[in-house]
């Protein structure tokens, strides 16, 4: 049985399109990328459209003529990292617009050419050839710029063929080299040349045909395990013809007098800018430093960056001074763990200093230093801690660039700084200076960074900073945006990540040549306080940077995370003065309103019969079962003045009938017993009536209450709270109008215990409403005690008569026989 392995791939495909002031369809670009997917051969189902295609780091060891017969638009092929043995140029003679064809490290040990006319990109490093794979087609790619070469035997015949290119960079990426023919590489005609040796390789002779190739040459993989020729030798070796004006030396292991005859060496060449990166050395000293000859060169630049030590004896203040002597115009010696540097007691040449990433101290400053043309001092990320130090070195200089970020630089009141006229620009970033910095600044700063300290507050006493343009003070503990009274030509500031909750305005009304203003990333208080700063933005025209992403509510709560700009605070609830003008205003609205109403609707009369109703319903509610019980016949006891029978007889008596038709009611004038007087007969149609009903009037008063105060007086049963008397207030009675000698009736009217008889027809409903509440009883029940009471109290033989006298005296209901 047969095994199949599968192995799915998936290539990412991007578009892309080229800007333009016309977008054609032809500028299209689709990037296939099939990178690290274990492919051991090119995929049938890719786009054809494709015009970059990446098939990096698989599998691949064979390339089929057919593999991209189909990409006409091809312009960037990618093949690094993979197995491919055997390349046939001619592949890729279907790819016309083909521009870039990247082959290396793989296993290539032949080549067969076919000259493709638009390769501008050919890369063939870092692969197993015997001897670098040119021939005349090779020569016949006149576009060609870059060109990626290996081969273990180096010989001028191999650049014969590609001489007369003019090539921009050539690259050889050399995994063996067994042999190199002196003279080989400055045939070539090339600005850059890049060589990687392999381990263990004599350069010497690389770098010295190197030099006569190009203007930028680049060496990397150096070690100690090189052969050198002696210092002597070096010292008679005179290079001529060198076009070498950068030299660049990566991955240096070297002694330290290998590395002084480098140094030496070039001096004495075209080279003006030497690079020397990722270097280490150490080891005994054998060459005496104070040989080294410092005359006739044009060296202008020298930098050693990322420099590791061995263990060795040299002492340091003699490598110190080395570099020191040289008196070029820039030296970098950088990430090199160097907590010292001496420099010779004459003035020196030096424009460019560059000390950064070292442990530098304080006592760097301690003596006197002649820099008389520093314009730029790095001293990034060292050690340093007094700020009046550096202040008093730099003065004796021509400095305009200072870094000083990244250390441990404080400043104390009391101590003293003298800059330079001429620096304008610092970076004291990253450091714990406190609100005193501003007192040890030199007057004419342009560009100030202090972002990442420990400023609360701009002190209002500072120097006036009158040329300072930008000022960064991000990452600091401002509570608020500083004024401009000091730096009047301030126009970037930059206070992010501060703890800044609701920016003044003093800011824009001081500094008027703000352009740039960054404030995010603070925890902004969205109350009334903020509302000014974010109306700015809206008349700023797009000064805030970060706007709208960066500003974001952290108070209150109910707010929090709540962009600026979607922050609604109304007008009136931050504006005190009109906030106060519109309650008054909705005041005198609603007194006028309140006032309309009283006038022409007569609203107390409506507010006091709904509390009357109210009461009354409440005090309905509380009547007990028992206070039914008591001796009624009758369900209500009418009152009046013959004056005022027509209301009663067509207002009052059809209303309560209208509640239900089974009610009963007792008219005095209808119930008197001849044996009784007039008072004594009203005052038993009361105590027999469950709700007595008195209509008032000037003539009532004045005729009929005279039967009604002795008894109310004696009985104490007509009071405020009383429930069974209802007073009707037919007509106005005015209190001087009430006789003296009716207290009771005096004391009600004062108080205004009755309902009043509107005169607008309008009203009446809530009148009418309020009595059949008061007189609200369980009609049914009342009808049957009344009835049987009625013949209780009669003997058999005037039952008769009775019955004849209750329906005479009592008007019934239809329903009621």
């Amino acid at each position: 049985m047969k095994h199949i392995r599968s192995i799915y791939v998936f290539c990412s495909i991007v578009t892309s399109v080229h800007s333009g002031a016309s977008k054609l369809p032809e500028e299209t670009e689709l990037t296939t990328n099939c990178s690290n997917a274990s492919l051991r051969k090119v995929p049938e189902d890719l786009t054809p459209t494709t015009t970059i295609l990446d098939l990096s780091y698989n599998l691949l060891f064979q390339l089929q003529r057919s593999d991209f017969h189909s990409f006409s638009k091809l312009k960037v092929l990618i093949l690094c990292h993979n197995r491919i043995q055997e390349l046939d140029i001619k592949t890729f003679e279907f790819n016309k617009e083909l521009r870039y064809l990247d082959v290396s490290y793989n296993r290539l040990k032949s080549v067969t050419w076919f000259s493709l006319a638009g390769l501008r990109h050919l890369d063939l490093s870092f692969n197993d050839f015997d001897t670098v794979p040119t021939c005349e087609e090779t020569g016949n790619m006149s576009h060609l710029e870059i060109l990626g070469l290996s081969g273990a035997k180096i010989q001028k015949s191999d650049f014969q063929k590609i001489a007369h290119l003019h090539l921009n960079t050539v690259f050889l990426g050399l995994r063996t080299l067994s042999h190199y023919e002196e003279g080989s590489l400055p045939i070539l005609n090339t600005t850059k040349l890049h060589i990687v040796l392999p381990m263990n390789t004599n350069f010497w002779v690389l770098l010295r045909d190197g030099m006569k190739t190009s203007k930028i040459l680049e060496i990397t993989n150096i070690d100690g395990k090189s052969q050198f020729a002696s210092y002597e030798t070096q010292q008679n070796l005179i290079l001529e013809n060198a076009k070498t004006s950068t030299l660049l030396l990566n991955k240096v292991d070297l002694l330290w007098d290998d590395l002084l005859l480098i140094f030496q060496f070039v001096w004495h060449t075209s080279v003006e800018y030497f690079q020397i990166q990722h270097v280490t050395f150490g080891g005994k000293v054998y060459l005496d430093h104070n040989s080294f000859d410092y005359s006739n060169t044009v060296m202008r630049t020298i930098k050693l960056e990322n420099v590791h030590f061995r263990i060795f004896n040299i002492p340091q203040e003699r490598a110190y001074l080395l570099f020191t002597r040289m008196d070029i115009e820039n030296l970098t010696i950088s990430d090199a763990q160097m907590p010292h540097m001496l420099f010779p007691i004459y003035p020196t040449r030096f424009q460019y200093l560059n000390f950064a990433n070292n442990i530098l101290t304080d006592d760097v400053f301690k003596k006197s230093i002649q820099l008389p043309h520093l314009k730029t001092l790095i001293l990034k990320d060292n050690k340093l801690e007094t700020l009046s130090l550096v202040s008093c070195f730099a003065d004796n200089t021509s400095l305009r660039h200072l870094d000083l970020s990244e250390n441990l630089l404080q400043h104390e009141n009391d101590e003293n700084c003298l800059w330079p006229e001429t620096l304008i620009t610092m970076n004291l970033s990253s450091n714990k200076f406190a609100d005193s910095v501003f007192r040890c600044l030199p007057r004419n700063i342009q560009i100030l960074d202090l972002n990442n300290n420990k400023i609360q507050t701009v002190p209002k006493d500072i120097i006036h900073l009158t040329s300072l343009r930008e000022l960064n003070l991000a990452f600091n503990f401002l509570t608020d945006l500083p004024g401009c009274s000091h730096f009047r030509r301030l126009s970037v500031l930059n206070v992010e990540m501060n703890l800044i909750l609701s920016p003044s305005l003093e800011l824009f009304q001081s500094c008027q040549e703000v352009k740039t203003l960054n404030v995010g990333r603070n925890p902004f208080r969205c109350t009334c306080e903020l509302r000014d700063f974010i109306q700015l933005e809206k008349y700023s025209e797009g000064m805030m940077v970060g706007w709208s992403d960066s500003y974001i509510c952290e108070y209150p709560l109910n707010l929090k995370g709540t962009q600026l700009k979607d922050v609604h605070l109304p007008e009136i609830s931050c504006n005190t003065a009109l906030l106060i003008v519109t309650i008054v205003v909705i005041m005198l609205v609603l007194g006028t309103a309140v006032a309309f109403c009283c006038l022409h609707f007569d609203l107390p009369w409506y507010l006091r019969m709904l509390g009357q109703w109210t009461q009354t319903w409440h005090r309905v509610r509380k009547t007990s079962q028992e206070q039914l019980k008591r001796n009624i016949q009758f369900h209500v006891f009418i009152s009046y003045s013959e004056h005022d029978s027509a209301w009663v007889k067509y207002e009052l008596i059809p209303n309560i009938e209208k509640e239900d038709s089974s009610v009963l009611i007792c008219l005095h004038e209808g119930n008197s017993d001849p044996g009784k007087s007039i008072t004594e007969d009203t005052i038993n149609c009361i105590e027999k009536s469950y709700k007595s009903i008195f209509v008032l009037s000037p003539n009532f008063v004045q005729t009929e209450w005279c039967h009604y105060e002795p008894y109310f007086a004696h009985h104490n049963l007509f009071h405020e709270s009383s429930g069974y008397i209802i007073l009707i207030l037919l007509e106005p009675i005015p209190l001087y109008c009430i006789p003296t000698r009716y207290p009771k009736l005096k004391t009600l009217m004062e108080k205004k215990a009755y309902l009043e008889w509107p005169r607008d027809r309008r009203k009446c409903g809530l009148f009418w409403a309020n009595l059949r509440a008061a007189i609200h009883v369980n009609l049914l029940e009342t009808r049957e005690m009344c009835e049987l009471q009625t013949f209780t109290e009669l003997n058999e033989e005037s039952r008769g008569s009775a019955i004849s006298l209750i329906r005479t005296d009592c008007l019934q209901s239809p329903t009621h026989p």
